[in-house]
Formats: C-alpha cells, sequence, structure tokens
C-alpha cells in the first residue's frame, strides 16, 4: 500500500506516525517531511501547494491512499484534483473547504441552517465595520474571514481596539484573508474541540480535546496556532456529544449536501460550552493542530480503515472508533518571538524519552545530521498516562528537557481540567 501524507506539521507527523502504526508494511510518502517525519517516510520534494503537480505525482505513481493535513491545498482544491487524477483522497472538495477557508460562508451556512453560534455581521467596508462595532459594544470578537493561520480572530475588549482592528485587517493586515470580516459577539464559556469523521450526511465524533490558542500562560497575549492541548475533556459527557451532533454537526453536514457541496474528510467544530448549550466559534475542514497530536494517541481502533473507506466513497468504515482509557497531555514548544518573526537555525537537542512519551515535529529540518529549527511551532510533546495529573507532569518535564536558543512553552497546559480535579 501507498500512502501520501500532503504537509510536513506537527498535525501531519502525527497522522504519519498513526498510519504507520496502522500499517506497518506501506510505504509512506510525505511533501518535504520535517526532520521527525524524514526517517519515517520517502521524501518528495513537491510543495505542499502545488495542485497540479502532487496530484499527477499521485496519480503516476498509484498512490492508495493520498491524506491532505492543512488547510490551505483543501482551499485550492487539491482533494478536487486528486479525484479528478483517480487517486483515493481523505479530505473535503474546495467548495466543501469553504466552511473554513470563508468564515463569511460558514456564518451565513449556520444562520440558515438554524446552528446556534454567535450574533454576527460581515464587512467590507471599514465604516461600516465600525458602526456595526459601536452598535455591539464590547467584548467583540473581530475575525478575518480568510485563512489566515490561526491568527485571524481578535478578541478585543474595547470598542476603539475592535475598530482599529477591523480597519487593519480590511486595509491588508492579513492579505486577501481579511479582505472580509466578521465581527461577532463574544461569547463566555468554555471552549472544546471536537473531531468528526464524516463523508456526505453521515459522521461519527471522535474523543474531544481542548487547546490554548494564547501565547502566554494563563490564557493571555495573542493567539497563536495552538499552543497545546490535551484529551479528554473532563466535562464532556455523552449526552453533550449528542447534543452537538444533532444541533451541529447534522444539520451543518445536511446544509451542505443539500446546497450541493456535500463535505467528505475530517470536519472539526470549534465550540464554546455556554450558559445555553454548545454553540460554533469555527468549523475546520481538517484536523487541527495540536487536538491531533493529542487526540490521536489516545486512539486504539485503525485510523486508516474510516479513513481508506471515506476516500473510496464506501462511508464511513465498518468499525466505530474506540480509545484507550486515561489523558493525553500535548505541550507545545515554540521559537522565541512566536507568533510574531522568529529565528531559524538553532540546533535542537533531545534527549531519549520515556514509553508513552511522543515528540511530534513541526519547525524542523535536518541540516545536514543535525536538527535545527525552522519554524514558529517547533515540536509537540505528548504524554499519555491512565491519570490526567501524570499525564500533564510528564508532558511538562519533557518539554523541559528539550533544548534550543530562545525555546518557550508554556507550563500550564491544561490548567482547567486539573483545577476540575482538585
Amino acid at each position: 500500500m501507498r500512502i501520501l501524507i500532503v504537509g510536513n506539521g506537527g498535525r501531519e507527523h502525527a497522522l504519519l506516525w498513526k498510519l504507520r502504526r496502522d500499517a506497518p508494511a506501506a510505504t509512506f510518502f510525505a511533501t518535504r517531511p520535517n526532520g521527525g517525519m524524514a526517517d519515517a517516510c520517502t521524501a518528495l520534494d513537491i510543495a505542499p501547494t502545488d495542485v497540479v503537480a502532487l496530484a499527477g505525482w499521485a496519480a503516476a505513481r498509484r498512490i492508495d491512499l493520498a491524506v491532505i493535513g492543512p488547510e490551505g491545498p483543501l482551499a485550492a482544491g487539491m482533494a478536487d484534483r486528486m479525484r479528478q487524477s483517480g487517486v483515493p483522497v481523505f479530505g473535503p472538495s474546495a467548495a466543501a473547504a469553504r466552511i473554513e477557508s470563508s468564515k463569511a460562508y460558514a456564518k451565513d451556512l449556520m444562520a440558515a441552517a438554524d446552528v446556534p453560534t454567535a450574533a454576527y455581521e460581515v464587512h467590507t467596508d471599514p465604516e461600516a465595520a465600525a458602526a456595526y462595532i459601536e452598535a455591539c459594544g464590547a467584548p467583540v470578537v473581530v475575525k478575518a474571514s480568510g485563512l489566515a493561520a490561526g491568527k485571524g480572530a481578535v478578541v478585543c475588549e474595547t470598542v476603539p481596539e475592535a475598530v482599529r482592528t477591523a480597519r487593519s485587517m480590511l486595509a491588508g493586515a492579513f492579505g486577501n484573508a481579511g479582505s472580509k470580516v466578521v465581527v461577532e459577539e463574544c461569547m463566555e464559556g468554555e471552549e472544546l474541540s471536537v473531531f468528526c469523521l464524516a463523508h456526505g450526511e453521515e459522521f461519527v465524533p471522535l474523543l474531544s480535546s481542548q487547546d490554548h490558542k494564547r501565547i502566554g500562560e494563563g490564557d493571555t497575549g495573542p493567539n497563536t496556532g495552538g499552543m497545546g492541548a490535551y484529551a479528554p475533556v473532563g466535562f464532556v459527557t455523552d449526552a453533550l456529544i449528542d447534543e452537538v451532533g444533532e444541533r451541529i454537526v447534522a444539520p451543518v453536514l445536511r446544509a451542505m449536501a443539500e446546497s450541493g457541496s456535500p463535505f467528505s474528510g475530517l470536519l472539526y467544530a470549534g465550540l464554546m460550552i455556554t450558559a445555553d448549550g454548545p454553540r460554533v466559534v469555527e468549523f475546520n475542514c481538517r484536523f487541527g493542530d495540536p487536538e491531533t497530536q493529542a487526540v490521536l494517541p489516545l486512539l486504539d481502533s485503525s485510523l486508516l480503515e474510516p479513513m481508506m473507506a471515506i476516500a473510496e466513497g464506501g462511508g464511513l468504515g465498518a468499525q466505530p472508533p474506540v480509545f484507550r482509557d486515561g489523558a493525553a497531555v500535548t505541550t507545545v514548544l515554540a521559537a522565541e518571538g512566536y507568533p510574531g518573526a522568529y529565528p531559524k537555525g538553532a540546533p535542537i537537542s533531545i534527549p531519549a524519552m520515556d514509553a508513552d512519551v511522543e515528540v511530534f515535529h513541526a519547525g524542523t529540518r535536518l541540516d545536514g545530521d543535525e536538527l535545527v529549527t525552522s519554524g514558529g511551532r517547533v515540536l509537540a510533546v505528548t504524554a499519555t498516562d491512565r491519570d490526567f495529573r501524570h499525564a500533564r507532569r510528564r508532558s511538562r518535564e519533557a518539554a523541559e528537557a528539550i533544548t534550543f536558543a530562545g525555546r518557550r512553552f508554556r507550563r500550564d497546559i491544561g490548567w482547567r481540567e486539573a483545577e476540575r480535579r482538585e
């Protein structure tokens, strides 16, 4: 079996790690793999964003499954091109990927499907955006409608800050991603991530998780792509997951199918659990990062089997996902300066790790035989244990043992869960 992983970040390393366990005899390829993926696959020197070249390569090599990790290639139509070339692919069409690539589209879709989410308006004119912000008051959330690498949502504590943020986005602070802005109410509650394997109107949820988007401890500072995550989340019950499925996932999948843009792949529901129940913060059209690094190490059953079934158009597979008891905690190590400008090329030292501690690479590369930094989020350290507190401590201690110049990480990942368990 020949499997192609498109992408080279922490999420893709975790997908490669899991799929190799599901199919140890398979041959794996990855696009410009990072320093941790390199020994586990054959490197393909084609950019993950090169839709035409990758689809042509995959068809010529008779790839049995292409797994597209990042949102950019999905939004650019890579899954469409793969399918047209006869390659089984796990990932939605460009039309379905609009659930993430256009927050304006997603909000309008939710409004039409009566899915609970924050009140909002979409604006392209800075004066109209400012007027709506002033009418709403603060706090308020301003979002770039397009893809902004997880950094395009700003929680503004004052009206002047929100107006400045909207004007900045519309003036090009996020490029084309900010040509439209979504201004929405600031919901109160606790965030929750729910991944669903989906094909058409069928879906099955995976284990719940929670990530930490802010750079600073105590969830302070600017948003990032994610500084850590843990799974499962203690307050999540079967009844809550059923409610999420019935009120949020099923109506959205139905609306997408009815509109001619059926979803096939991994639908990520980013939720706020409010006093009135779950409400949608955002949808993603792919596995989340770093939640994937926390969820997959707890998945005992095959991920490959449902991926293949979905890619071949046969539904969700025969077996529901099975997760082991216990918890996983993932701590992200970032470069100094992230989420702003950061240096590259710092040598990385990773000592031997205990069993049940995995180091997933993101912004790393090999410089000869030396592992060096190459991105803002460099590594994600996941520890699993039957006891959440032990997993949390082991993840933090393993992160501490890894060194590179300017290394920074949060030592409070999972702090809400820790407080619940005290």
